[in-house]
């Protein structure tokens, strides 16, 4: 027991190196192994780490091939809303230049942002005028709009313009277009020709005290028709029982002669302004125009005039109102009686018209008078019109339609201080020689 310890020491001394290097070579084989775990743990990170890093890259594609379309789908809509604004701009300019109506639009600086072709006519503004250069508004413009009350929106104020053609008038309404209820924006001013519509409107109401006056004067001519029909009769009367009485008589005949003439001045407003329809019967017309004259003959002495009748055809039938023709040769008499002097002479001729053989006659009143104007002839049949004062200016206007009514046609051939002739074309039934 005593050598154990050296033997001991002694394997210790020859197993010790070996040792050693077996426990080294233990060791070695311990850190190679666990190198080879830890490479092998580290590869299986990695391949956990690079399918995790391809999934993601996968989903990551996938994410970017998504958005890419809906980009895409995003341009294409993009695109349309812009083809879309543009269609829409462009029509609504072109809509803007064909408004009947100016628009002109001015920012809250006051400068013109637009204006349409119809506002620069309208306002006659000059073609090399642009918004773009200008500081304000187009200069007649901004002289009409002085006077608009800068309260009144969306109330169409009047405003005269000189033209080229005489006055027009031009309606200017207004509106305002902002971002909020009190911030300042834009003003939008609409401008319309209105000349014709006050145009229509005055005639309207030139055509509606027409017809209340015809209305009025219609019923007065009524009331004074009736007194005066007995009033002639009791001159007529009058006159038979005066005839062996020279002084007496000389004033029935005056009597006669203004019922007579205030007689047609009724009739003539009644003829005028209430036209039932005609009664068209056979008559003899050169015994309702000898008739005419005879009844006429009181105005004539009264003026100192005289009345001739030339009847070249003899006996002559036709169809016509009676009264009417009357009214006609009573007017065209009346008119030659005021345009002549004392002494003056109506020739009035039954004849056919030579430009119308066998179709037509012709009635002439021929007188010495004082004559027309040549630029009043185109007026004469107007109704008003008149060159006497006092007168109602109807006669002619009443003459005109009555011959018309009878299918006829009437002309008028005058020279200043030579007389008139007034010619009546008249188709007749038939003719006896």
């Amino acid at each position: 027991m005593a050598n154990l310890p050296t033997t001991r020491q002694r394997l210790r001394a020859v197993a010790g190196p070996a040792a050693r290097e077996m426990g080294r070579e233990i060791a070695r084989e311990a850190a190679r192994g666990t190198a080879q775990e830890n490479l092998t743990r580290a590869f299986l990170t990695f391949t956990q780490a690079a399918g995790s890093l391809e999934n993601s890259y996968t989903q990551l594609q996938t994410e970017v091939g998504r958005l890419h379309q809906e980009l895409q789908r995003a341009n294409v809509q993009l695109e349309r809303s812009l083809e879309e604004n543009a269609r829409v701009r462009g029509y609504l300019s072109r809509v803007l230049e064909s408004l009947p109506c100016g628009v002109v639009v001015a920012g809250s600086d006051g400068r013109t942002q637009i204006i349409n072709p119809e506002a620069r006519r309208l306002l006659q503004v000059p073609a090399q005028w642009t918004p773009e250069e200008s500081a304000g508004l187009p200069g007649n413009f901004e002289k009409l709009i002085a006077e608009v009350p800068k309260s009144s929106f969306f109330c169409e104020q009047e405003a005269p313009l000189p033209g080229t053609a005489g006055n027009r008038f031009i309606g200017i309404s207004r509106a305002s277009v902002s971002d909020g209820p009190q911030g300042a924006g834009d003003t939008i001013w609409i401008v319309r020709d209105i000349t014709e519509q006050k145009r229509l409107a005055s005639e309207r109401e030139a055509a509606r005290r027409s017809r209340a006056l015809a209305e009025v004067a219609t019923v007065l001519a009524h009331e004074i028709r009736n007194p005066l029909g007995s009033m002639e009769l009791f001159a007529g009367l009058l006159a038979d029982a005066t005839a062996h009485l020279p002084e007496t008589r000389q004033w029935v005949t005056h009597l006669q002669a203004g019922l007579r003439a205030l007689s047609a001045t009724v009739n003539n407003v009644l003829h005028f302004h209430g036209q039932p329809e005609a009664q068209m019967l056979p008559l003899e017309l050169d015994r309702v125009v000898s008739e005419t004259m005879d009844f006429l003959l009181p105005l004539a002495r009264q003026r100192g005039q005289q009345i001739v009748v030339n009847n070249g055809i003899g006996a002559i039938s036709m169809n016509a109102d009676v009264n009417r023709l009357k009214q006609v040769f009573f007017n065209l008499a009346l008119n030659a009686f005021r345009a002549m002097p004392p002494g003056g002479k109506l020739n009035v001729h039954l004849r056919w018209a030579p430009q119308f053989p066998g179709g037509l006659m012709q009635i002439d009143f021929q007188d010495d008078g004082r004559g027309i104007a040549p630029e009043l002839l185109e007026k004469i049949f107007e109704p008003g019109f008149t060159t006497t004062p006092g007168s109602p200016g109807l006669g002619l206007a009443v003459c005109k339609k009555v011959i018309e009514q009878h299918g006829g046609e009437m002309r008028v051939n005058s020279k200043p201080q030579h007389g008139t002739t007034v010619s009546l074309f008249l188709p007749v039934s038939g003719a006896e020689a």
